[in-house]
């Protein structure tokens, strides 16, 4: 993240043509990091989020003049990288036949040999977890505990109350212990 980052003054090249690309570029180079890693954390593969953030940039740069500044930024980008992380899952899931058990098998066995992927014993237990919640839980669960982001936030980005994302992420954690335990 870069602390000189100053989204109004964003906001005011994206008003006009001939600076909204450097506008643009600012914007992928202040949320390009966080971003990766809430779409990694979904879809564990470092390719597949690759894809996913290149998708949601291009996605904003085509919508851009439709960004009314209602909302942050951030929180824009976030929509709109959550929806490709539920596309891509949905599409995933579709194409699969296997049961649900060999497909955790199958991205646990692609997560381990990522060479991106450099988790310990602790890690891959957490993402084995993860893998058990349903998507909206996990990306409740994410934003939350890997990105500290406020319940506010993460309203705007669902279009969800607060009080039924905060019991999302109470559920989340529950299951996410109750599987920790069985793996000791």
């Amino acid at each position: 993240m870069n602390p000189s980052y100053n989204e109004r003054e964003v906001l005011e090249l994206l008003q006009e043509e001939s600076t909204q690309k450097r506008g643009f570029e600012l914007i992928v180079a202040q949320y390009s990091e966080q971003l990766y890693w809430q779409i990694r954390r979904m879809v564990l593969l470092h390719e597949d989020a690759n894809d996913l953030l290149q998708n949601t940039f291009i996605k904003a740069w085509t919508n851009i003049d439709y960004f009314r500044g209602d909302a942050k930024l951030s929180t824009w980008l976030y929509r709109i990288a959550l929806n490709e992380c539920l596309t891509f899952l949905n599409k995933q899931r579709a194409v699969s036949t296997v049961s649900i058990d060999d497909e955790d098998a199958s991205v646990l066995q692609k997560l381990e040999s990522d060479p991106y992927f450099s988790g310990d014993r602790a890690q891959r237990s957490l993402q084995k977890a993860l893998l058990t919640l349903p998507e909206k839980q996990r990306m409740v669960f994410n934003l939350k505990y890997y990105q500290e982001m406020k319940y506010e936030e993460m309203s705007n980005i669902f279009g969800t109350s607060v009080g039924a994302l905060k019991a999302s992420y109470h559920h989340a954690v529950k299951k996410i212990e109750k599987f920790l335990e069985g793996e000791v």
